[in-house]
């Protein structure tokens, strides 16, 4: 393994298990560690400065949370970013947020949608400036914000794990995808917003569904401009 592991800074863990576990998942989401990338347990172990131990308790972790693939006889590596993996993403994230955010409207009080019209200000600041890197992280503070004014910390812990997975997928495809995508992601923001305010359900229900399958289309159609010219290759 050649790529350089960061170790996250400022964080307390428990236990070795909790520090590598942390360590390899923030790396896979943050594609430090790319799709495919051979996950090697003596490098990792000797990069971390631990035993094999923790080292496989960790990646059998992260197996179960499909961040990595465990082959018999060959070993682990990160998961691939498919079709299937990210329309897998906007499904179940159009599902936790249609329930979110009408929790979340109904029982928000003025100051809290207020934070909420702060943060796609914000959000047009940073697309303003073409910042985008900025925009796609208070993006996310945008929707785990509103899964937070639900009260329901089930709820919010599966955001927060769907959210990473996001984070992933728009971090492998930034400049394909998510800059050409954030004008129009923008406005259902503040299309939502709006449908919170005024709990409209309908509209709020129609504006999650449109901003997550445009969403989804949108990465579906850059992964087959990819897998095109691959395939016409392989037909010569």
């Amino acid at each position: 393994m050649s790529m350089r592991l960061a170790v996250p800074k400022g964080t307390q863990h428990r236990t070795k298990g909790e520090f590598v576990y942390r360590t390899l998942r923030d790396a896979i989401v943050k594609c430090e560690l790319p799709p495919g990338e051979r996950l090697v347990i003596d490098d990792l172990a000797r990069r971390l400065q631990v035993s094999s131990i923790p080292v496989r308790e960790a990646l059998q972790l992260l197996q179960s949370e499909g961040l990595v693939l465990m082959v018999p006889h060959v070993g682990a590596t990160v998961a691939p970013i498919s079709h299937e993996s990210v329309a897998e993403v906007f499904t179940v994230m159009e599902g936790l947020e249609s329930v979110a955010a009408r929790a979340a409207a109904e029982r928000a009080r003025p100051e809290d949608l207020d934070a909420l019209e702060d943060l796609v200000g914000a959000m047009d600041r940073a697309l303003a400036a073409e910042a985008h890197e900025h925009w796609a992280e208070l993006n996310t503070r945008f929707h785990a914000t509103i899964s937070r004014l639900t009260a329901m910390p089930l709820l919010q812990e599966m955001m927060e794990r769907v959210l990473d997975r996001w984070d992933r997928v728009r971090r492998f495809f930034f400049a394909g995808v998510l800059v050409h995508r954030a004008q129009q992601a923008q406005q259902e923001h503040h299309d939502l917003l709006d449908a919170m305010r005024a709990k409209d359900w309908a509209r709020l229900e129609e504006t999650i569904r449109e901003h997550n399958r445009g969403a989804l289309a949108a990465y579906a159609l850059f992964l087959e401009s990819r897998l095109a010219p691959a395939a016409a290759k392989g037909d010569r």
